[in-house]
């Protein structure tokens, strides 16, 4: 058996750890740069707050609500969701993380434990130690515990574990799910299914597998199908650890100055970087791409993406920050007003099978850029994120008139909370 175990309405709930207040009011995030809604509260969905709303918007179509509006706290994000992710180390035999919300467990081992009530208890656990709501879906494989964590979340009756142990669950849940709500059934196959009449989970698991190879010549759609009719055949390496991973970000405002692209684009880099040692892999290929804002039609358009592979892969802030500038230098043009710009690191492997090339730095440099990394990684741990960062991640400070020093290419996050579990000024002070 497998478990999935995911945040429910993760960064609302993250939000409300330290607002309880908020409980059963309507809540939103908003995406860097206080763009657009990425996370609702259940209160928010019913009001018909739909995700991906511009936030200019929400005054405009819910008038005299009462809303409350948070900017995305991703430190705040990440260090409670790690505390979720320990207590299910206590309690599961295997787990493996598959984003920053949910997390995938191996049961085969707890074959004489009753699931469901193992389940119910780490709901509470959950919520008793860290405060955050959790639902738990159980079931032969993990496509159908995907599933299963659906109605876990949808319906209060489950008591936030849903259990598939027999065959007259699995039939009956796979006809009440969506086909396009399928773990591992993308947007166009959804849409290809739907045009054959395939409308439910059930639909397409009651096709024969000759017609799933003939009309789907795609590997992943078959192991879904296969998936949904019982089989467990995704291996849990291939979900365990990410094949690339991204930082991106529109903004505040429009970048025409390559120096503000290099500060950007080095934050990014740095990012990844750090997001490549907490899961002990390694990068062989760094990409940068830049775009401009394609809704403004009264601006001439340009947006271009380059890829530098490295000699040796590593997880090197200042490797992969160099080579993500030059990169840059390479794609920027003078005379365009920059909307968006990211950094994709690639082909990524465990760290340990990390071999310096004749060509690269030599194994002392190696040591030498590790050990600082660590040390980095460190201060940064214990004082809050960003504390020490490499001169080239450093905003240049803009001055207005009659007023301080403004950092214009920052980030925008005028609805920040504070973080009161990794910075000492926002601890929390009891009166």
């Amino acid at each position: 058996m497998y478990g999935i175990i995911d945040c429910d309405n993760c960064y609302v709930s993250c939000e409300r750890v330290f607002r309880p207040d908020l409980k059963h009011k309507p809540v939103v995030v908003l995406s860097n740069n206080d763009g657009c809604i990425v996370a609702r509260s259940n209160e928010a969905k019913k009001m018909g707050i739909r995700a991906g709303m511009p936030y200019y918007q929400l005054q405009e179509k819910f008038p005299g609500n009462q809303i409350t509006v948070f900017s995305s706290n991703y430190e705040l994000y990440g260090e409670l969701t790690a505390r979720v992710v320990s207590l299910i180390r206590q309690e599961a035999p295997n787990y493996f993380r598959y984003s920053i919300d949910e997390c995938f467990v191996n049961l085969k081992k707890m074959e004489s434990t009753d699931l469901k009530q193992w389940g119910e208890r780490m709901h509470q656990k959950v919520l008793r130690y860290v405060g955050m709501p959790i639902s738990i879906g159980i079931a032969p494989n993990k496509t159908l515990a995907k599933v299963a964590s659906h109605f876990a979340k949808k319906y209060p009756g489950y008591k936030h574990c849903c259990f598939i142990d027999n065959e007259e669950k699995r039939i009956k849940a796979l006809k009440l799910f969506p086909v396009e709500d399928v773990w591992g059934i993308g947007r166009r196959y959804a849409a290809k299914l739907k045009a054959m009449d395939i409308k439910t989970a059930w639909d397409f698991a009651s096709q024969r597998p000759e017609w799933v190879r003939y009309n789907f010549h795609n590997v992943v759609i078959f192991r879904t199908w296969r998936e949904l009719n019982g089989e467990d055949c995704v291996p849990e390496e291939e979900i365990a650890k990410k094949k690339s991973i991204c930082t991106s970000r529109s903004f505040n405002g429009m970048v025409t100055e390559l120096a503000d692209l290099k500060t950007h684009i080095s934050n990014y880099a740095a990012r990844c970087a750090e997001k490549l040692r907490k899961e002990g892999s390694v990068a062989s290929s760094v990409s940068v791409f830049v775009r401009t804002n394609p809704f403004r039609e009264d601006l001439p358009q340009y947006e271009n993406f380059m890829e530098i592979p490295l000699y040796t892969a590593t997880n090197s802030t200042i490797t992969i920050v160099k080579a993500c500038v030059a990169a840059l230098e390479k794609i920027y043009r003078p005379g365009y007003y920059y909307k968006k710009a990211g950094v994709i690191v690639m082909q990524t492997t465990s760290e340990d099978a990390i071999q310096t090339t004749l060509f690269d730095i030599n194994a002392e440099q190696f040591d030498k850029l590790k050990k600082l990394d660590r040390v980095l990684d460190k201060i940064n741990k214990v004082n809050g994120s960003e504390t020490v960062v490499l001169g080239s991640q450093q905003y240049t400070p803009k001055t207005g008139k009659g007023k301080a020093d403004v950092f214009a290419n920052a980030i925008k996050h005028e609805f920040r909370s504070p973080n009161p579990t990794t910075r000492w000024r926002d601890i929390i002070r009891l009166k």
